[in-house]
């Protein structure tokens, strides 16, 4: 079992109104295989893994909506040791619970909260599902951020390192935009090898109705081929291929309407560091 200290994104699944689409698109695009769906009990969650045989790892999770209402999307899970000790703290930060800690069968705990600005993420207490297998590698997570109001930002960032003690760094200078990098509790302030994701303000270049929410990365070895799958296999690149200070990226639509980001990461130099 991998441990995960409290903050780290764990896991990630996809709501989806046509499961069996879903893993037919992410199938192809990432490479993926599954299990068959849990029971009726567990909402006939489908657990996807990457690599074969031994290598074979679990990296996501697809589960069909049980409400027309419920948005298609992906979602996002930090670990914590106590699940129903940080629904407390997110409550008395300022967060609104949208479902409060529930156990999930001897599987572990969850809970979704959403922040300050109105982006939902989910927490999960680990029993005898840990949560990722694999991370950064491709066709598994890489990074996480919200995207939120300029209006709701100092709040959004108190927020984050009240309830999991997050260490900020301003990234704007390197990134261009708005941009706070999320460290965990202890670490070291600016220290990019324990950086798990942040916080991005939504600019203009983003329609005025987009709500905040979490947009979250797939690790692809090659962005260009990956945003080309994407349209190929029914799905929209709203942001197509571009490079940033780490690495080459975009963003994209499933062909049901989940959005979600790939990065392909940079060469590295000689020396180590990035090309």
């Amino acid at each position: 079992m991998t441990a995960f200290a409290e903050g780290v994104p764990c896991w990630i699944d996809a709501t989806l109104p046509d499961v069996a689409a879903g893993k037919r698109f992410y199938g192809e695009l990432f490479g993926w295989t599954f299990d068959d769906p849990a029971g009726k009990e567990y909402g006939y969650y489908t657990q996807a893994y990457s690599g074969e045989g031994e290598e074979r790892r679990n990296v996501a999770a697809l589960a069909p909506k049980s409400d027309g209402r419920m948005p298609t999307a992906w979602g996002v899970y930090f670990a914590t040791p106590d699940a129903a000790a940080l629904v407390s703290r997110a409550k008395k930060a300022g967060g609104q619970v949208v479902m409060d800690a529930m156990p999930v069968g001897p599987f572990g705990t969850m809970a979704q909260i959403a922040d300050p600005g109105g982006a939902v993420f989910g927490v999960w207490q680990a029993g005898t599902h840990p949560g990722f297998e694999k991370t950064a590698e491709p066709g598994s997570f890489c990074w996480t951020e919200v995207l939120v109001r300029e209006a709701d930002k100092e709040r959004v960032d108190a927020f984050y390192e009240s309830v999991f003690g997050f260490r900020g760094t301003d990234l704007t200078e390197e990134t261009g935009a708005d941009y706070r990098a999320w460290a965990p509790e202890g670490s070291e302030p600016g220290d990019e090898s324990v950086m798990i994701g942040g916080r991005s303000v939504i600019s203009g270049a983003f329609p005025a109705e987009l709500p905040p929410h979490f947009l979250s990365y797939f690790a692809v070895e090659d962005c260009d081929r990956t945003a080309a799958e994407v349209q190929r296999l029914g799905g929209r690149v709203t942001h197509p291929p571009f490079d940033i200070p780490y690495g080459r990226m975009a963003i994209a639509v499933d062909d049901q309407g989940a959005v979600f980001a790939v990065l392909e990461a940079p060469e590295q130099d000689p020396g180590g560091g990035r090309a």
